[in-house]
């Protein structure tokens, strides 16, 4: 039996993958709290009400005036106007200004009726009482933030699918949004499966090693939006892995099993997930270093992936596909972005042509400019990605990589 049937581009897996499964996601909506938004994905565009600002108003503190009233004025021949009032802050405003006149304003406050400009204070100073100076010429529109020139009412702010940061909270809430419709948070089960295996918190026997995988991949599906679903510990039982399989798609949105992907005769993964459910296993073996023995299925709308056990290659195999999916999933319609630098290569890497490899770095930065260096380790070491800052990307068509060459290096977050 050969070691794979079919390794297929990463690329061209992930396009079987996600054309397998229903479009639009059966994930739902749900109220949030916009100040509990952060980090989720609105399930609708917002629509602003009302403009914003509701009103125009100063940026400095000054004097609102007619810019014709001061035009020509200098430090030697300075404009005199009448002071008529003052806008308090907090308040509207009745003052209507007439040609000659001006009222002190304050940062924030609102625009008196026929004013179009405002005068900063240091370019004032007091002629006589309820007079002054103004020794500079102001221009219409000047130190003035419009009615209406940040939103205008009616308009689409934020588009639907947007993941929410702290300005999109910020603007939410500037137009009144305490709550906003946010997509539900996809369950993903996280299903880990080996003898070996033993839970962080219990004693290490002899050949026995502590679950990693489905913590840090728990960690990474957090980071992108979803809903951790940890499921129990399994040995190498076909019976146990089946049962936890159809639980976790009862369940669940995303099922990730980790370890067992391997062709051998331990390999219960790919013919248990066959028997989720149609259309089965779609891919299993992916052009991609590490990673090889990825299997991505579908069992009806439900989208499974197969992970290696080795928290190297489960955690750069999960930052490949997931994220994809997930987007998909969420509505997201902007493409992901993964924070990167520039960097210059320390040293020469090899790779095989016709794979794609993925190599931890570490980055130090070397007079203007970042240096990228390799990272060694073997891919069941969790260590090697503890200690890197980022990963670089070699594609399937080189054979690796020389030193000094220019690279991106994808920051790990």
């Amino acid at each position: 039996m050969p070691e794979f049937l079919h390794l297929l581009p990463p690329e061209q897996a992930l396009s079987i993958w996600l054309e397998a499964l229903p479009w639009p996601s059966s994930i739902g909506a749900e109220t949030c709290a916009t100040v509990d938004a952060l980090g989720r994905y609105l399930a609708e565009d917002v629509v602003a009400n009302d403009p914003l600002p509701p009103f125009s108003r100063s940026t400095v503190d000054g004097y609102a005036v007619r810019a014709a009233d001061t035009y020509g004025a200098t430090p030697g021949l300075p404009a005199y106007l009448e002071v008529v009032g003052e806008v308090r802050m907090g308040e509207g405003t009745s003052l209507h200004l007439k040609t000659g006149q001006a009222a002190l304003i304050h940062t924030g406050g609102m625009i008196p009726e026929h004013a179009d400009a405002v005068v900063m204070l240091e370019d004032t100073q007091q002629a006589r009482s309820r007079q002054i100076e103004v020794l500079k010429a102001a221009a219409s529109g000047e130190n003035i933030l419009q009615r209406g020139e940040d939103v205008q009412a009616g308009a689409q702010v934020v588009q639907a699918g947007t993941r929410i940061r702290a300005q999109e909270i910020g603007g939410l809430m500037a137009l009144g949004l305490a709550e906003v419709s946010v997509k539900q948070k996809p369950r993903v089960a996280i299903i880990s499966t080996g003898d070996e295996l033993v839970a962080p918190g219990q004693p290490v026997g002899p050949g026995q090693v502590r679950d990693v995988n489905s913590y840090a991949l728990g960690a990474l599906v957090d980071r992108m939006g979803g809903r951790i679903s940890r499921r129990r510990l399994l040995g190498d039982d076909r019976r146990a892995l089946e049962e936890e399989l159809r639980e976790a798609h009862a369940a669940d949105d995303i099922i990730v099993v980790t370890a067992g992907s391997s062709v051998s005769e331990r390999d219960l993964t790919a013919n248990a997930i066959q028997e989720l459910g149609e259309p089965g296993v779609l891919v299993h073996g992916v052009h991609i270093k590490p990673g090889k023995p990825t299997i991505l299925a579908a069992a009806g709308i439900k989208p499974v992936l197969g992970l290696p056990g080795n928290p190297v290659s489960a955690f750069v195999v999960a930052g490949y596909f997931l994220p994809p999916l997930m987007r998909r999933m969420l509505g997201v319609t902007e493409q992901g972005r993964t924070p990167s630098i520039p960097a210059r290569l320390a040293v020469n890497i090899a790779s095989e042509t016709g794979r794609e490899d993925f190599v931890p770095v570490r980055i130090r930065q070397e007079a203007d400019e970042w240096v990228a260096e390799p990272v060694y380790g073997r891919s069941n070491l969790i260590f090697t990605l503890v200690r890197a800052d980022g990963v670089i990307r070699i594609p399937p068509s080189a054979t690796g990589l020389e030193k000094d060459a220019r690279v991106t290096v994808m920051l790990l977050q």
